[in-house]
Parts: C-alpha cells; sequence; structure tokens
C-alpha cells in the first residue's frame, strides 16, 4: 500500500525563546531534523534561537551539534540533514522582558523569505505574558502580508483555575485564539492519536463506548523516574498539577468525546472541551472520598536505589507535596452517566506506564454447564497502551482445550512496531508540522485549559487546607494503599502493568 504524500509546511522561522535550554535540544532540535529528513520540512525553514546566555550563532550551533554526536537522544537523520539545518541556525542574546531583543527578532524576520514565523515559548512560565507583551508592542504577532505568526505555549499553563485565567486573559488581550498553540506533547503520539480513530472507524468499539456496556475506565501515567534534580520546581507543584489538568484530561477526552461533526480542528476541540466542562466538580468533602495522594520513600525503581522524596535537594523536609495523585472522577453527560474514571499518576514507580484500560459490563448470565451460579466470567477489556510498547489489546474470554467447558481470558494484541518503525520519532514531529500548517486539533484551546483547573480545584483546595500528610509509598512500587482501597471499596482493582516487557532499566 502506498503512503500518501505529504506536502512539506511552508517556508517559516521558528523563533526559540529559550534555545540553550534542555526542551530545545533534547526535542525540538531533533524533531526539526527528523522532519527534515523525512520531507516534512524544507530549507526554507530556519531556526532563530534566544537566549540571555552570551555567545553567537557558533555557540548555539556548537552546542547542538555536542549534544546530538554524545546523546542517546531520539533522532533518524543524516550527517548531510544536520550540516543543512546547521547552517540555518541563528542566535540572539537578549533579556526577554526588554526591549533591544524584539528589535532584532524583527530585523532577523525581515531578512528571511516569507517571514512567516512560529514563536516557541521554551522557558519558564513566569515568561509568558512577558514575552506576549513584547512580542506584541513591538508588531511581532501581526499577521500582514499573507505572512503568519504563531505562538507556543508549553505547560504548565497555570497553577490553579485563577492563573489559568488570569494567564488566557492576558494573552489573549493581546492576540487571538486562533494564533495561540498550547502544547501537550503527550497529544504527539501515535497512539493518542490513534484513539479516535480505533472508535470512529470501527463500529464494533464505538456502538459499545456507553454506559450501557463499560462498567468503568482506567487511566494511568506511571513513571520510573524520580524527582530528581527538579527539587524545587515539583515540591511547588507535585503530581496532581503536573499531569492530571493536562496529560491525564487530555487522554480523558480523546475517550469520552463525541464524534464530532467533522474532523476539522474546532469541531474535534468543541467536543474535547464539552467532555472537560461536563466533569463533576466536587464539593471539599466528596473531593476527599474521591482521591488518594502519596510521596515515595526509599526503594529500587528500574534497578536504581532512590532516596526518599523529602531527602531529595530542594524539597522542604516536611514537605506535604504529593508524588502520586489517584483520582475518581464522573463526566456527567448522557453517555457517561454513572460510569467512574479512574485517574492516577506518580513518580518512582514499579514501571513506566501509559495506558486507558477500558473495563466492559459482565456479561448478564453465562451459566456453561458445569459452571455454577456464583463463578463469575473475566470481563473484557480495552487496554490502549501509550507507551512504552506502544499498542492495543483486546482481552476475551475463550474455552480452554478439555472436555469440560473452563473459560480462560487471552488477548488479541496489536503493538505498532510490529508493523510501523516509530522508534526514532520524539513525539512531537506531528505537533510542530501542524503548527506550521495552522492546524490546531492537537492543541488545546483556552476554555479547555480553564474547565480542567475547575474539575482539580477543590482538591487544590482541600490539600492546602488538609493537615493530613501524604500517605508513603515505597519507591519502586504502584503507589500507596490508600490508592488501592480508593478504587476496591468500589469492588474494583487497578490494571497491573506487564512488568515484564514494560519496565525499562535504563531510564532516559
Amino acid at each position: 500500500m502506498t503512503e500518501p504524500t505529504i506536502a512539506p509546511a511552508p517556508p517559516v522561522t521558528l523563533v526559540i525563546f529559550g534555545a540553550t535550554g534542555d526542551l530545545t535540544r533534547r526535542l525540538l532540535v531533533p524533531t526539526v531534523l527528523n522532519m527534515t529528513q523525512s520531507g516534512l520540512v524544507s530549507d526554507s525553514l530556519h531556526i532563530l534561537g534566544i537566549g540571555i546566555e552570551p555567545g553567537d550563532d557558533e555557540m548555539l550551533r556548537a552546542k547542538l551539534e555536542d549534544f546530538l554526536t554524545t546523546s542517546n537522544i531520539k533522532a533518524n537523520y543524516s550527517a548531510e540533514t544536520w550540516q543543512g539545518l546547521r547552517s540555518r541556525i541563528f542566535y540572539r542574546q537578549g533579556d526577554f522582558t526588554q526591549d533591544a531583543i524584539y528589535a532584532e527578532i524583527a530585523g532577523q524576520l525581515g531578512a528571511q523569505a516569507g517571514r512567516n514565523a512560529a514563536y516557541y515559548l521554551a522557558v519558564p512560565p513566569l515568561f509568558f505574558g512577558d514575552i506576549v507583551d513584547k512580542l506584541a508592542d513591538h508588531d511581532l504577532l501581526k499577521e500582514t502580508d499573507g505572512a503568519f505568526r504563531r505562538l507556543v505555549i508549553e505547560k504548565p499553563f497555570g497553577t490553579d483555575l485563577a492563573s489559568a485565567r488570569a494567564l488566557n486573559a492576558r494573552i489573549l488581550n493581546r492576540v487571538p485564539e486562533t494564533q495561540v498553540y498550547r502544547v501537550d506533547h503527550f497529544l504527539g503520539k501515535e497512539t493518542v492519536q490513534n484513539i479516535m480513530t480505533a472508535r470512529f472507524a470501527n463500529m464494533m468499539i464505538e456502538s459499545l463506548w456507553s454506559n450501557n456496556f463499560i462498567d468503568h475506565i482506567q487511566i494511568t501515567a506511571a513513571e520510573l523516574v524520580d524527582v530528581g534534580t527538579r527539587g524545587k520546581f515539583y515540591d511547588a507543584t507535585g503530581a496532581l498539577r503536573d499531569m492530571v489538568p493536562n496529560h491525564l484530561f487530555q487522554l480523558l477526552a480523546m475517550v469520552a468525546m463525541e464524534p464530532p461533526n467533522s474532523f476539522d480542528a474546532e469541531a474535534i476541540r468543541d467536543e474535547k472541551g464539552k467532555v472537560l466542562k461536563a466533569l463533576r466538580i466536587y464539593s471539599s468533602e466528596e473531593a476527599g472520598q474521591n482521591s488518594a495522594r502519596g510521596a515515595y520513600t526509599s526503594g529500587v525503581s528500574g534497578g536504581r536505589t532512590i532516596p526518599s522524596y523529602t531527602d531529595i535537594p530542594d524539597v522542604a523536609r516536611d514537605s506535604a507535596t504529593e508524588t502520586y495523585v489517584a483520582l475518581k472522577l464522573f463526566v456527567d453527560t448522557w453517555r457517561w452517566a454513572g460510569v467512574p474514571f479512574y485517574l492516577r499518576t506518580g513518580k518512582a514507580m514499579t514501571a513506566r506506564d501509559t495506558e486507558i484500560v477500558v473495563t466492559f459490563r459482565q456479561v448478564p448470565f453465562a451459566q456453561f454447564k458445569g459452571m455454577g451460579p456464583q463463578r463469575r466470567l473475566t470481563p473484557n477489556r480495552l487496554i490502549i497502551q501509550v507507551q512504552p510498547d506502544e499498542g492495543l489489546h483486546i482481552e476475551i474470554s475463550i474455552k480452554s482445550p478439555g472436555l469440560s467447558v473452563e473459560t480462560m481470558p487471552v488477548s488479541l494484541d496489536f503493538n505498532y512496531a510490529d508493523f510501523f518503525d516509530i522508534g526514532k520519532l520524539t513525539g512531537y514531529e506531528s505537533l510542530l508540522y501542524d503548527l506550521f500548517v495552522g492546524d490546531q486539533t492537537l492543541f488545546q484551546r483556552a476554555d479547555s485549559i480553564e474547565a480542567g483547573w475547575a474539575a482539580v480545584q477543590p482538591f487544590l483546595d482541600l490539600w492546602a487546607t488538609s493537615a493530613e500528610r501524604p500517605d508513603p509509598y515505597p519507591a519502586g512500587s504502584m503507589g500507596p494503599q490508600c490508592a488501592d482501597a480508593l478504587i476496591e471499596r468500589d469492588g474494583r482493582k487497578w490494571h497491573q502493568p506487564d512488568v515484564e516487557h514494560r519496565v525499562k532499566a535504563k531510564v532516559s
């Protein structure tokens, strides 16, 4: 089967604020190299790096080259591809909060053919508003003469509902929503994008996709890595803020959305936004009943001995910040009424495992010959494995060989790696390509951001005033006992990852 030809993106200058940082060298530049190698962008793409570190074009080029040649970063490019891109990388040193650097940006863009520009804010969140204001003050966000201007903002987008609303208001006061691209890198993963295809291209799945047939849904984002050197950031953030209103809610929205009336960006974002706005907002008491949190103690995870969270540099010894959180949520719509969504995420756990587990209802009656009325069949499950070992798995019951009727669960497996070579993709390729061609489907809209924060605000408020500390769990486990209790009191259990295949001893 011949793959469809995808036209290369139009000429553009990718202006990266924070060009000497980790995001640029680990993800953005390797992604551009992958895209160049595959023909998604041409030699009309330029990179203009902006940073506070003194230096010139050659300084940034040499830094990137050294990283690419000495790291094990995912990328699939030739030496010729790098040399071609290298000559189109430029650097300007300056203070993001001062006017001088923006005059230099304007001069550099004026020298580039096409003058299209995408501004990537790979900087700490405290600079987001200042940079947007300065870009607008210098008319660098104004779209004229057919040239586009697009603004890319990484998470975290706010720290609570009030700050998210304030940041949205500040940005949208200077630039319209159509030019704003809020990144959630989970949406760049092939398996996540395939959720809509699996649902809406397969009647056997979509026809069962409701409370009539689904018992509950689990969404897990477990990490092998601990907090490491990010103690200062993490102690002020925690697992809830870091993962739930962005990554996990995006997965939830993809799973729970209604079929859009078209697959245009706004139609899809409308349906995802409706899901997030339908999340039940808990009272303080309800938030306590439907949540669990923990902080890891010393243990072994991924073959490494990990100290307790409170023993990490820049973490307060009496810290009440959670490194693990589990929530039970409801989407109050006709389709999902009564179906609980169990979400969990944590650091220093048994395995690196991001998955969605859809558990279907038990069959109403299955008294096979020799099977007593008290015996129940294992429920069917659909497991969408996001990372690692991307794939989809359907668990059904069959009869085991023999004269008696003995049922057993088996899995029908699809693994991406068996059919496609996606091992050297960063996950940002589709995001950057869509940015360059102006497709906002995979980017978050202001109303969805605020709806997500509204749903987690009761938990933030509860824990901010609670004297209770997060429950301990040993590094290398799947979380605290209170998280097991959260789901087990409903007569359910967390799905256990296939540790043998999913634990990656070498942590990247």
